[in-house]
């Protein structure tokens, strides 16, 4: 719309009232077109009454829970001191492997058995070394067969944490399946996932079972990183600011605000208030944390954007059950910079809708200030040594602590089918958090606190 010919145009005083009202009116309208935008991106958030009702009738006897709160522990007040006494310390072990047929399991019931058997110590290497790598599984090449390795397991199912922005597919095409694809999308093989741990928001899943149900034909490897290396790994100048400071993400972008920038001068701020502020209201009305949204000149076509950022955080939290610091920042995924240098390696990612073009994202820190380009390269250096490609044949599964393991995705060619099952936690979790803190006689870091230190202090 060219409101700014509208505007100029040498006619009477009276006429010009009645362009300019006519402009307010299509503004409204261009406003009410991005709450509609905002909408197509995120879906109704499902109230857990609802979720019950409409999960009853699905695959899973009990319906699953929202994703947990996420739980970052209490303050470190000296980073430094414990940054430099971790590196002082052995690494620790990271992603041993399972094989069935090492153990002799030919068959599934044999499998199964074992699982059950061997379910806590399992969960506990798994929250001891991050994640635990199962080979040669026949069970594990079904859905079904998955889903009882995961519930001998006694993991507990809860909901995508995308539930509340948007709806990943599900393996089976089944709305209420509780396996998720785990981006194996054809428009998006040539997109590497940078490392991440999975989390949106506030809520994050303790674990997650990544499956393969067919490889893809090259490439496509599940990429791993122990987070707790990654903090050592770090220079101590860079974990300090990082966590002092602390992060923001830009977790949306809308795209549509090129023509602001032709508004004549008295009408261009109102008009990009009352953008923000509708814009605003239709995506805190989806999501069930805080966003605020920012007026950005570096949209992805160098183009005038509304950014939407997530509340300020912490990159590194404390274990749950051991009281390990952890890196838990989605950097490497989340840069728009460091996606862009991969993009210029495997190529741009290819848009097939207009919510995979808004859900763009970026980092920033806490305080809204840009990240240098020397720290991220340092991040991104950090997380490609700590990087494990693992090539996943049908019926392997990575189960991982979400908290201490990092994962990713590589770029592929030909067919891949990976899926995901997410957890709020597992049978036992509360025994293994018991022992750790007799072990440790209580230690500070394992006090649980009752709400996150972040919500009023960064």
């Amino acid at each position: 719309i060219d409101v700014s010919n509208t505007l100029n145009s040498p006619k009477s005083s009276k006429h010009r009232q009645k362009k300019r009202k006519m402009v307010h009116q299509k503004v409204l309208a261009l406003a009410a077109a991005t709450v509609v935008a905002v909408n197509g991106f995120a879906p109704p958030s499902i109230s857990i009454s609802q979720s019950r009702h409409v999960l009853s009738a699905a695959t899973l006897d009990t319906p699953p829970p929202l994703a947990p709160l996420t739980v970052w522990g209490d303050k470190l007040n000296d980073i430094r001191e414990v940054h430099s006494k971790l590196n002082s310390e052995p690494a620790p072990e990271f992603a041993p492997e399972v094989s069935a047929k090492s153990l002799g399991l030919d068959t599934t019931e044999q499998q199964l058995q074992y699982v059950k058997d061997n379910a806590f110590e399992l969960k506990q290497r798994m929250q001891e070394c991050g994640a635990v790598i199962f080979r040669d599984f026949e069970l594990m090449k079904t859905q079904d067969g998955f889903q009882e390795f995961y519930a001998a397991l006694g993991m507990k199912v809860c909901l995508d944490p995308l539930h509340s922005v948007s709806a990943r597919p599900t393996v089976d095409g089944k709305k209420n399946s509780p396996v998720y694809e785990a981006v194996n999308k054809e428009s998006r093989k040539n997109f590497f996932i940078g490392m991440h741990n999975e989390f949106v928001g506030t809520r994050a899943p303790r674990a997650a079972a990544f499956v393969c149900f067919k490889a893809a034909e090259k490439g496509g490897e599940f990429l791993i990183a122990d987070g707790r290396k990654m903090f050592r790994d770090l220079s101590p100048q860079l974990v300090e600011e990082l966590y002092n400071r602390g992060i923001r993400y830009s977790v949306m972008e809308l795209p549509f605000f090129g023509w602001v920038e032709n508004l004549p001068g008295p009408l261009k701020e109102p008009v990009m208030g009352a953008l923000q502020g509708a814009a605003s209201a239709a995506i805190n009305a989806k999501v069930d944390f805080d966003v605020s949204l920012q007026w950005r000149d570096d949209g992805y076509d160098d183009a005038k954007v509304l950014q939407a950022r997530a509340p300020a955080q912490k990159p590194i939290v404390i274990h749950p059950v051991t009281g390990d610091p952890t890196w838990f920042c989605n950097v490497h995924s989340h840069s728009s910079k460091l996606r862009k240098e991969r993009e210029s390696v495997y190529g741009a990612e290819r848009f097939e809708d207009g919510a995979s073009r808004i859900n763009k994202s970026d980092m920033f820190f806490g305080d809204d200030g840009d990240i240098s380009e020397a720290a991220l390269k340092e991040m991104d250096d950090v997380t490609y040594k700590n990087m494990k490609y693992v090539k996943m044949t049908e019926g392997d599964v990575v189960l991982l602590d979400n908290y201490k393991c990092m994962h990713g995705r590589n770029v592929f060619d030909g067919t891949r089918k990976h899926g995901v099952a997410w957890f709020e936690g597992w049978e036992g979790e509360e025994e293994m958090k018991a022992a750790q803190q007799t072990a440790k006689g209580g230690a500070s870091a394992m006090k649980k606190q009752p709400a996150p230190f972040f919500a009023t202090e960064v």
